[in-house]
């Protein structure tokens, strides 16, 4: 399938009604998988990139170049549309958010991304609000500038930086509605009043991330998230990390214990192989 139309395909999973989710893959293998569920569009994730490199998230190590790369990889996996994690940019200047967009849309081959207003900087984690409207604009720029509908999605990450102010997230999140963010996402949000108020407080798709729990302590579902307003739904690093984990544990269970009872679980060889065989 074309950019184009894997781009106008991912556009109209945001106008329809309702929500869906996007799930994370962290190559290409992982992308196939989820292809084969039935998944309509895949999104990367900078958690799940950085820790099959071998490095910490957040901090910086991971390149833009290998982010690109690894969207093209994920992009050419399968016919579905795919969005990236784009971190925030790789630059703080307007002109790297911009730059990093054009990338990930030409080089990269995806047809949506967004940009954190998370600077990296620890004494200071979150850009000045002013600065942090104009890299969206630019951004959100170069993504109309495209040949082809490129869903931007402008990012306040105030919430997993130690300050959850949700008047300030709300206030960016629609300042990044009015600069063109055609989504909008506010990772770590803690309760369901709080996605409540963010998806009616603006007016474009909201993205939540899957795991925040309701009175009863039990994480949301699909279903229930999408009864807040939730438009998109997607997992972040969740789902590298239960990987990871299965990995772990079956690693330990053989240097600990000198047994593979963990191959009782593990994908069949022959499974593996028709999945990665499949024609898409």
């Amino acid at each position: 399938m074309s950019q184009i139309a894997k781009a106008r395909q991912f556009q109209s999973l945001h106008a329809r009604p309702g929500a869906f989710v996007i799930p994370n893959p962290w190559d290409a293998g992982s992308a196939r998988i989820l292809a084969s569920l039935g998944f309509e569009a895949l999104t990367t994730t900078s958690a799940g990139l950085a820790f099959s490199l071998g490095k910490p998230d957040g901090t910086g190590a991971v390149t833009r170049a290998e982010t690109i790369a690894n969207a093209r990889a994920v992009a050419d996996a399968t016919d579905l549309p795919a969005a990236g994690d784009l971190e925030n940019g790789f630059g703080d200047s307007p002109e790297a958010a911009a730059d990093t967009i054009r990338l990930a849309a030409t080089d990269g081959g995806l047809v949506g991304g967004s940009i954190e207003d998370a600077t990296g900087d620890a004494a200071h984690p979150i850009y000045e609000f002013s600065l942090a409207v104009e890299r969206v604009a630019a951004a959100a720029e170069a993504a109309h500038s495209l040949p082809f509908p490129f869903v931007f999605v402008g990012r306040a990450e105030n919430f997993l930086h130690g300050r959850p102010d949700l008047d300030d997230t709300i206030r960016r999140l629609q300042a990044y509605e009015a600069a063109g963010a055609d989504a909008l996402y506010a990772p770590g949000l803690t309760s369901a009043e709080q996605i409540r108020l963010v998806c009616s407080s603006v007016d474009k798709p909201v993205n939540v991330l899957m795991g925040v729990k309701g009175a009863d302590g039990r994480a949301l579902s699909v279903s229930e998230l999408a009864a807040l307003g939730v438009r998109r739904i997607s997992v972040g690093g969740a789902l590298s990390r239960a990987a990871l984990g299965a990995f772990m544990r079956a690693a330990k269970e053989l240097r600990e214990r000198g047994t593979i009872e963990f191959a009782a679980d593990a994908l069949p060889h022959s499974e593996a192989n028709r999945l990665f065989s499949l024609d898409r």
